[in-house]
């Protein structure tokens, strides 16, 4: 996925051009950093603005709220369908949410998390959430997860998709565990939903923006709603308040029922391929299975932050871990459990593909990366 924009760093005077390569100034920049947001789809934009052009509250009585009511059930259809899911969905403004009320009012005395979910997650499940450690590869530890089963009944997040490494959890070997144990599962779906088969999990949090939907709308899918304690508010059969967001909505129903990003991934498995091929970098997480769509590289000699900025000089949009954080430029907890050293966590910037990306970028994207490694080791 393409953005055009006028040539970014003429602001940035003390970067000459030469810094790095023939790359800066071009005018096309390319988009690698789906894992932070997706462009939206063309169907999800034609979806919002036709639903805001009959826009009614759908818990009005009158026949425009019962109409904006239709829409929104034709929706939650729509959603469940695509995703294959059999059981209820929750609108939500998004995975942040999703995850909150699953963590909050989940029927189960105890809270585990993996020690790599993103923070959303571990903020959802409390203070006294206790940790699960994972491998050098970020795959949760088999043992610290049947030492925590037995136990006690309890929450258990794990996400399917690390956001920062890509690193794809065996949640179809867990689900059976920690059912076994008469626990619960919470998968953080955000990276996978619409990309990848969903696992079978008591909840599942699922965001709009990163399959190509809105932003500020997603869902928390439940199994059996006995096991979510309501809140009393009265939207979302009393697991929410407020109005719902109709337009958010329809877009994240259409972006899903797309099915863009499912249908791009074995190309995109080829391309990443190709990036590493090519990319003089560790890949972090390469022992672990690993979602298509989305690759850590550890580029020795140089650091993130100025990977970052040379690359946006150049025209590449990529990030350094979670968007979510990756301003603060702080060492990255995930690289922290999974014992990446420190010179080589200080130097690791995430990659992400879209349904759009091509050959050409991954090839302009590795090429540049190269030359800026290149430069700074020679000085």
């Amino acid at each position: 996925m393409r953005w055009w924009f006028e040539p970014a760093g003429a602001y940035i005077g003390s970067v000459p051009s030469e810094a790095i390569g023939g790359f800066f100034g071009v005018n096309g920049r390319i988009y690698l950093d789906h894992a932070a947001t997706t462009p939206m789809l063309g169907e999800a934009r034609a979806a919002v603005v036709e639903t805001m052009e009959r826009w009614a509250n759908p818990s009005s009585p009158h026949a425009d709220g019962r109409a904006a009511r239709a829409a929104l059930e034709r929706a939650r259809a729509d959603v469940a369908d695509a995703l294959g899911w059999r059981h209820d969905v929750i609108f939500t403004s998004g995975a942040t949410e999703a995850l909150a009320i699953a963590g909050a009012r989940a029927r189960a005395e105890g809270r585990w998390h993996g020690a790599t979910e993103h923070e959303a997650a571990a903020a959802a499940m409390g203070a006294d959430s206790r940790v699960l450690r994972v491998d050098r590869e970020g795959l949760v530890d088999s043992d610290a997860l049947d030492a925590a089963l037995a136990a006690s009944p309890a929450l258990v997040a794990i996400q399917q998709v690390n956001n920062e490494t890509g690193v794809l959890q065996p949640l179809g070997a867990m689900v059976e565990r920690v059912r076994a144990a008469g626990s619960l599962l919470l998968a953080d779906c955000a990276q996978g939903a619409g990309k990848l088969p969903l696992p079978d999990a008591d909840f599942i949090a699922v965001s709009a923006h990163k399959l190509g939907g809105p932003p500020g709308v997603g869902a928390l899918l439940v199994k059996d709603l006995a096991t979510l304690a309501a809140s009393g508010g009265g939207q979302e059969k009393g697991y929410r308040r407020g109005t719902h967001n109709l337009p958010g909505i329809a877009g994240f129903a259409a972006a899903v029922a797309s099915r863009r990003f499912a249908g791009a991934m074995p190309r995109l498995a080829g391309l990443r391929a190709r990036l590493e091929q090519q990319l003089r970098a560790v890949a972090i997480g390469a022992a672990a299975p690993r979602s298509p769509a989305i690759g850590a590289y550890a580029v020795e000699g140089v650091t993130a932050a100025a990977l970052l900025i040379q690359l946006d000089l150049a025209g590449f949009a990529v990030s350094a871990g979670s968007a979510c954080s990756s301003g603060s430029m702080k060492r990255s907890h995930v690289l922290s459990a999974m014992a990446v050293p420190d010179d080589l966590a200080g130097s690791t910037i995430r990659i992400s593909f879209g349904p759009d990306t091509v050959e050409g970028d991954v090839d302009a994207v590795a090429t540049a990366i190269n030359r800026i490694a290149d430069r700074a080791r020679a000085a």
